[in-house]
């Protein structure tokens, strides 16, 4: 946790005394890379960033979804590629066998209730009070488990869709995932498999033996197959979708990227448009970043831990009239 002390026009960072122990909700999660505590003066810069810019294009990444519990791919030591040899599903696989929606469904189903009962950390309540507070021009996740959305954010994209959505590949009928979760129990009734660990799109790990009987309903308007309203591995994101957002970015003044190692071209594009257009970029992530030698500011640390400390301007001129006085 950070305080702020003011001296001057400066914001200068130390870490919190809390006078009661209490646990904290990253020290629940298994899933949170380790992190030395963060360089007061990169959280000062970060701080006179967001002070400075009134018109802030966000893009967060699965690092702000981990403090929530939920696991991220490529975290050092906690991610799933660091944990297990499983890999997610391939697009292709998905729309051409059978077998594979019928496994992926099967442990989708059994980590649904897990997965879906998550709820937003610091972090997002943070990013959503920014936005109320008018300083947010836009929000593009690239999380699928629709954290923002509970927080309340309204200016904002899921770049990558959003798991708690499914679309009917037939006819684009797009559903509720809560309802297909009522048909299969009625399609498996008698279903009741155990499963171990789940991941970042609410996969969990079964057996081939443990899947081969369950039941997938297809669309009940026109037959077709139903998938996850998720942009899958190997799939693309809408060209349209992006040239839309784009155009947010367009009326921002500056980027911050929250969360995300920007592995994914998906969302490291829009870095590299914002260095196109000479937009300033900081980061905040746990660890080295591909956007790294595009930003002016770079914080080293939790998202819950420096995000919901960040003064906004209005804040600012509070405690400078507090000063004056």
């Amino acid at each position: 946790m950070w305080t702020s002390l003011r001296k001057g026009i400066h914001v200068f960072w130390r870490p919190m005394r809390l006078k009661y122990q209490q646990k904290s909700h990253l020290s629940m999660s298994d899933f949170v890379p380790e992190c030395p505590p963060a360089n007061p003066y990169h959280v000062e810069q970060l701080q006179e960033f967001v002070s400075q810019f009134h018109r802030l294009f966000v893009i967060t990444g699965a690092g702000i979804s981990t403090e929530s519990g939920i696991p991220d791919y490529r975290s050092e030591g906690v991610g799933l590629y660091s944990r297990t040899e499983r890999r997610p599903i391939q697009h292709a696989e998905f729309v051409k066998s059978e077998a594979a929606r019928r496994r992926y469904w099967a442990r989708n189903f059994v980590g649904w209730p897990q997965f879906s009962s998550h709820e937003p950390n610091a972090a997002h309540i943070a990013l959503c009070k920014w936005e109320r507070s008018g300083r947010l021009q836009w929000l593009v996740t690239q999380n699928v488990d629709a954290l923002h959305t509970k927080a309340g954010q309204c200016r904002l994209s899921e770049l990558h869709g959003c798991t708690h959505r499914v679309i009917c590949l037939g006819c684009q009928k797009v559903i509720k995932r809560s309802h297909l979760q009522e048909r299969f129990l009625s399609l498996n009734p008698m279903w009741n498999e155990q499963a171990h660990g789940i991941a970042p799109d609410g996969d969990v790990f079964l057996t081939d033996e443990q899947v081969a009987n369950f039941q997938v309903p297809v669309c009940e308007k026109c037959g077709g197959i139903l998938k996850p309203h998720v942009t899958f591995f190997g799939d693309t994101v809408n060209q349209a979708f992006v040239i839309s957002l784009y155009e947010h970015l367009n009326q921002a003044d500056a980027m911050l990227i929250v969360g995300s190692s920007m592995q994914v071209y998906s969302g490291y594009r829009f870095a590299l448009k914002a260095k196109e257009k000479h937009l300033p970029i900081a980061i905040l992530n746990i660890g080295p970043t591909r956007a790294d030698h595009l930003a002016s500011v770079k914080v080293h640390a939790r998202c819950g831990d420096i995000l919901p400390h960040i003064l906004l301007l209005d804040q600012f001129s509070a405690i400078e009239s507090q000063v004056k006085k």
